[in-house]
C-alpha cells in the first residue's frame, strides 16, 4: 500500500496528532529472502482485532458475476472494480490516477476483467481506445487526489465506462442511504465488503463481514476526525478487514432486491504523532490504525447518472475546438492540443459551475453544443432555437507495485 504522508499543521516545540490516509490499491509490495533463497512477498494489511477475511462463502458467490479485477499489466497495478451499469464500472480514483504528485496510469494499458463462479471469464478495456479517448470515458471525482489534510478522500472515486457492454444484467443497484445512517446498519452487522486481497493469492474474491461503521474511534472524536477531511459527510470510517487491491471493492448491505452499493472502499485511517522543535518536525511515532475508509454512494450517485447519459466527444479535432472555446470562455490556460487531460477536466468544471449547473468535467455533444451558441451570440449570429440538453449529476473530475506476480490471463 502506498502511503498518504499527511500531517496537520503543528505548533512549535509541540507534540501532536495527525491524520494521514494508507491507499490500499496496487502499492507497492516488499521483498523478505525466504527460506529457500527466494523472494518471498510481504502484503500490508489493515486488520482490527482478529483477521475475519474469508473466501467468498456459496451464499454469496453470485457476486462473481459484478465485482471483478481492475489491471494494468504493464505497471502491476491491481485494484477491485464493480459493475454498476451495462457498460460502466466503479472504482477508487487513485486505481487510476494514484494520488497528487504520482504519474497517473495509461489508460489504454487498463482492464477490468470479470470471472464469474458459473461461466468464463469476460474482459474489456476502458472505452475510447481505438481513438486513443480513454480518459474522457472517466468520470472521476479528482485527478489529483490531495494527501495531506484536508484530504479529498470523498472525492477517490471513478466511474468507468467500458469498450464492451459485460456487465450486462450484472450492475449492483447504488443505495440512496446517507453515510450516516451506515452506523445503524453496521450495528445490525448488515453491512460487509467483498473485494480482492494481494496476501490471499489465487486472485479469489475475499468476504469482509460485519464491518463496524462508526464516527468517532477511542483517541479520535469525529469533530477532530471531520477537519482532516473535505466533504466528510460522505467518508465512511468502517473497521472491515482489508489488504493491498481491495480499493475500489465495494461496501454493501443486502436489500430487498439483493446486495446495494453503500460505498467504495479506499484506504486505511492513521493517528501518527509527532514530535517538533521551532515548527519542525524531529521526531515521528509509530502510527495506530484507527479504521479503513470508504466514500459513501452518495459521493458518485448523480455523476453515474450523468455518465450513462452522456454522449463523449472523441476526436482529436473535436477537443482541439472545444479548447479554444473554453479559451475564450476565460476557463481554460492549457496547450490546444487536443487532449484531455486534469487542465481540460478543470475548465469543464469551471464552465459549469459558471452556468450554474452541476459539475461533471464530462466533455460531451451537448457541452460542445452550449459553447458553440455561446460563441455564436458573441459574434452576433443568430441563435438556432433548438432545445439545449439538460444535464444533471455532480461529478468532480498509485503508487507501481513491485510486486510481479502474474495477473490473470
Amino acid at each position: 500500500m502506498g502511503a498518504f504522508a499527511a500531517l496537520a499543521a503543528i505548533a512549535a516545540g509541540a507534540s501532536a496528532w495527525s491524520a494521514p490516509l494508507s491507499v490500499e490499491g496496487a502499492g507497492p509490495a516488499s521483498g523478505q529472502p525466504s527460506g529457500r533463497g527466494r523472494p518471498s512477498l510481504v502484503h500490508r494489511v489493515a486488520v482490527f482485532g482478529s483477521d475475519d477475511r474469508v473466501l467468498l462463502p456459496a451464499d454469496k458467490e453470485a457476486l462473481t458475476q459484478s465485482i471483478g479485477l481492475l489491471y494494468d499489466g504493464r505497471s502491476h497495478s491491481v485494484c477491485t472494480a464493480f459493475c454498476v451499469g451495462d457498460d460502466t464500472i466503479a472504482t477508487a480514483g487513485h486505481c487510476l490516477f494514484r494520488t497528487e504528485g504520482e504519474r497517473p496510469l495509461r489508460l489504454k494499458g487498463v482492464q477490468f476483467r470479470l470471472q464469474p463462479a458459473d461461466g468464463p471469464a469476460v474482459m474489456s478495456r476502458i472505452a475510447g481506445t481505438r481513438h486513443n479517448a480513454e480518459a474522457q470515458h472517466v468520470a472521476a471525482g479528482s485527478q489529483r487526489l490531495r494527501v495531506r489534510p484536508p484530504i479529498d478522500a470523498a472525492q477517490d472515486w471513478a466511474l468507468i465506462r467500458l469498450q464492451a457492454p459485460i456487465c450486462k444484467g450484472r450492475a449492483l443497484p447504488i443505495s440512496r442511504k446517507p453515510a450516516d445512517a451506515l452506523v445503524k446498519l453496521s450495528a445490525a452487522q448488515r453491512v460487509y465488503q467483498v473485494g480482492f486481497h494481494r496476501d490471499f493469492g489465487d486472485w479469489k474474491l475475499v468476504l469482509g463481514a460485519p464491518c463496524a461503521v462508526r464516527r468517532s474511534f477511542e483517541g479520535a472524536d469525529w469533530k477532530a476526525i471531520a477537519k482532516d477531511f473535505v466533504d466528510a459527510a460522505h467518508v465512511v470510517l468502517h473497521t472491515c478487514d482489508t489488504g493491498g487491491a481491495s480499493s475500489g471493492s465495494p461496501m454493501l448491505v443486502d436489500g430487498p432486491s439483493g446486495p446495494e452499493v453503500v460505498g467504495i472502499n479506499v484506504g486505511t485511517y492513521f493517528q501518527a504523532k509527532v514530535l517538533t522543535q521551532r515548527g519542525e518536525v524531529v521526531h515521528r511515532y509509530k502510527s495506530e490504525t484507527v479504521a479503513n475508509t470508504a466514500v459513501g454512494s452518495g459521493a458518485f450517485r448523480p455523476a453515474l447518472d450523468a455518465l450513462s447519459r452522456a454522449e463523449i466527444v472523441e476526436t482529436r479535432g473535436e477537443l482541439t475546438r472545444l479548447q479554444r472555446l473554453l479559451i475564450t470562455e476565460g476557463h481554460y490556460l492549457g496547450s490546444v492540443d487536443g487532449v484531455y487531460g486534469p487542465q481540460l477536466n478543470t475548465a469543464v468544471r469551471a464552465f459549469e459551475r459558471a452556468e450554474g449547473r452541476n459539475e461533471t468535467g464530462l466533455v460531451t455533444v451537448a457541452l460542445m453544443r452550449r459553447l458553440l451558441a455561446r460563441d455564436a451570440e458573441r459574434r452576433g449570429a443568430p441563435r438556432d432555437g433548438a432545445p439545449e440538453d439538460i444535464e444533471t449529476g455532480s461529478v468532480g473530475s498509485h503508487k507501481t507495485s513491485g510486486d510481479k506476480a502474474r495477473l490473470p490471463r
